[in-house]
């Protein structure tokens, strides 16, 4: 670990990781910790030294001009501190990087000496997987823990996935043996639109951390970008008979699906949420979880790349009680993950 700063003085802080690569469809997860780090204007304190987790011939540094000096950026892993306001006051502990090539154990290590050393209450790890879900609906957000404890009393599933896992599953069960209560949160991004970015999954995942956690999160731009992104999305499948006839497949799917699951419980969470954002100077904005709005704020269009046909790689993610496999043609690092 190579520290930048002192390390802080923290008021019940909670660590929210996300990772590129891998468990990071959409980079919806990425960007859901970019956002929350540009909005309280985070400030790093320590980076994970390069050279022990990154193979620089997968993840390469980038050479840039300051002030017309060259200056190299190396693939890492950084942390910063937030501080949120108000009658309590919280901090957030931000870590955002990129999945590791190499020594996960010993990298998951590394974070969680760290969140020892602050105090750390728990561990929320964010993740985006490929699903078979349509861009029209709400995104589905799933939070699993291997905690049945912490399941039981902040409203969750146990995971009960088996098979290939990346650095989210990792850290994740790193933690529970260390006996630092975690959580994932998983996103499912619809696998026929799944280049980045995709700010409605970021916002869901977002709307569901607010909810873990207990604190008002400010949007931003995002539910404008999120409306601006399903309006690009509809003209595209517009276009292509093929894709609006699978799309309707998948509402259709969908909506059979969740029909039992419209309960007065999700409706008064959902009225919950709509009330924190009416507080004075919330503005008029309104999110909803999965990116519906309460008022049309129209933006301008953005056109994804061409959709592609589903295919046998693409993963369901509509079972909240397993951890999805994250979306990838390969699965680089899983070998040394095991060192």
């Amino acid at each position: 670990m190579i520290e930048l700063e002192g390390v802080p003085e923290l008021i019940d802080p909670v660590m929210v990781a996300a990772f590129e690569g891998w468990n990071d469809a959409g980079d919806a997860a990425s960007t859901a910790v970019a956002h929350l780090d540009r909005e309280w204007k985070g400030e790093v304190f320590a980076a994970l030294d390069a050279e022990d987790y990154y193979d620089f011939q997968v993840n390469r540094p980038t050479v840039f001009l300051d002030n017309g000096v060259r200056k190299i950026t190396w693939p890492t892993t950084r942390l910063s501190v937030v501080r949120v306001g108000g009658d309590k006051p919280r901090d957030l502990v931000l870590v955002r990087g990129i999945e590791p090539s190499m020594r996960w154990r010993s990298f998951c290590n590394e974070l969680l000496a760290f969140a020892h050393e602050l105090g750390v209450e728990m561990v929320v790890i964010l993740g985006a997987l490929l699903g078979d879900t349509p861009h029209t609906r709400p995104v589905p957000v799933s939070g699993v823990t291997s905690d049945p404890d912490l399941a039981r009393t902040m409203d969750l599933e146990e995971t009960r996935y088996e098979g290939p896992t990346g650095i989210v599953g990792i850290l994740q069960e790193a933690c529970t043996h260390a006996g630092v209560p975690a959580v994932s949160l998983w996103a499912a991004v619809p696998h026929y639109v799944s280049q980045p970015p995709n700010p409605k999954a970021t916002l869901a995942l977002l709307n569901r951390l607010e909810d873990l956690i207990g604190l008002r999160i400010p949007l931003g731009e995002l539910p404008e970008d999120a409306r601006a992104w399903q309006l690009g999305v509809d003209q595209l499948a517009a276009e292509d008979s093929e894709v609006a006839e699978y799309v309707q497949t998948l509402e259709e799917a969908r909506d059979t699906a969740e029909l039992p699951e419209a309960s007065g419980e999700a409706i008064a969470r959902e009225f919950e949420r709509y009330l924190r954002r009416r507080e004075p100077g919330s503005g008029p904005g309104v999110a909803t979880e999965g990116g519906e709005f309460l008022r049309d704020s129209g933006s301008g269009r953005t056109r994804p790349p061409k959709p592609e046909q589903p295919g046998p790689e693409s993963v369901p993610g509509t079972d909240p009680g397993s951890e999805p496999e994250p979306p990838s043609d390969s699965a680089e690092g899983e070998d040394d993950g095991d060192e």
